[in-house]
């Protein structure tokens, strides 16, 4: 009973954040230079975007969206996401335009693909030289908006053996940018004879991204019960 209580006041604030006349939801995958593989996971952000639609009832695109931070209509995109396995280079132009955007409403996921790391964080340290990256507690309602996540983010892939972490910045309150950290959520979005996962490691990555989505689309979730 609390939970559908909790999921129907969401759906309520998801919805007077995308009201119905707007276009059809999608997550923007950002382009970003400096030879890293952005591309990366190509059935996940359509495989994540269909189990929303199912999950949350939003009207989804049946495709995938792609943006650069120098796009004009960055700023028609709620939803930010960037993924890879190799570098990633802001150039200053996209780094005044990704700080514009997560402290004007923005959202952005960043999700390390095993080997972002160490250039993600030097980029990121240029779009915010005052603030740091701190690690997501278990209570925060990231991991509860919609779906249960009482030890944080699921472990999708093993790595280096490592925990999965989740980092994020943090702006007047609200997490504009969410780290996923040895964990390769777009993995466990991926249709399931790509990596090989069991079901229940594709629902639980499918659950986790709903999580981040309705967070991200309805505001404060903080002030949920």
């Amino acid at each position: 009973m609390v939970r559908t209580l909790t999921l129907m006041l969401v759906l309520a604030a998801v919805v007077c954040v995308v009201p119905a006349h707007a276009a059809p939801f999608s997550i923007a995958r950002v382009h970003y230079d400096g030879g890293g593989d952005w591309y990366g996971d190509p059935s996940s952000l359509v495989n994540l975007q269909e189990y929303v639609q199912r999950t949350l009832g939003l009207d989804v695109t049946d495709k995938e969206v792609t943006v650069r931070l120098t796009d004009d209509d960055l700023f028609r995109h709620p939803y930010l996401y960037m993924t890879g396995h190799g570098n990633v280079r802001f150039s200053n132009e996209e780094v005044t335009r990704l700080r514009e955007y997560l402290l004007g409403g923005g959202f952005m996921h960043v999700d390390d693909n095993y080997g972002l790391d160490d250039s993600f964080r030097r980029e990121l340290k240029k779009v915010f030289p005052d603030r740091d990256l701190v690690e997501v507690p278990f209570d925060h309602p990231l991991y509860s908006t919609v779906f249960p996540f009482t030890n944080g983010l699921p472990k999708i892939h093993e790595h280096d053996g490592e925990p999965a972490q989740g980092f994020a910045i943090i702006n007047d309150g609200r997490v504009v940018l969410f780290y996923s950290f040895q964990c390769d959520l777009g993995d466990g979005w991926e249709d399931l004879d790509v990596h090989n996962l069991t079901p229940a490691k594709h629902e639980a990555a499918l659950k986790m991204g709903v999580n981040l989505i309705a967070y991200a689309l309805s505001g404060q979730p903080e002030a949920l019960p």
